[in-house]
């Protein structure tokens, strides 16, 4: 009866240290962005193109199959990929550093 527990024990123990792993990449990815200039929320295609130059690459656009879900526009530079919905920013995330690198999963393509 008493494998039991401990079993039970060393298994939180194994899943606390995996979160713990998780949450110091994610505070390492959030300082990181604090060093990036990032499209800010708002911005115009225009306005992005302006600052920023031509992406490196336009993905095709997803959403739009019924009213309520709006089109979504993604712009990728080498740091960085911009969302927009219609021509306004409504978000910017930073790219994989390195393909070994663990953290967001890469945009659909």
């Amino acid at each position: 009866m008493r494998l039991i527990p401990s079993l039970a024990l060393s298994v939180l123990l194994c899943a606390a240290a995996g979160a713990a792993s998780a949450d110091t990449l994610l505070v390492e990815r959030a300082q990181a962005k604090a060093h990036v200039a990032l499209p800010q929320r708002g911005l115009t295609t225009a306005q992005v193109q302006a600052r920023f130059g031509a992406p490196a690459q336009r993905l095709e656009p997803r959403g739009g199959q019924k009213p309520q879900w709006p089109t979504i526009h993604r712009w990728v530079y080498p740091e960085f990929t911009v969302y927009f919905e219609r021509d306004r920013v409504i978000d910017a995330v930073l790219n994989q550093a390195d393909p070994s690198e663990v953290g967001p999963k890469p945009a659909i393509r």
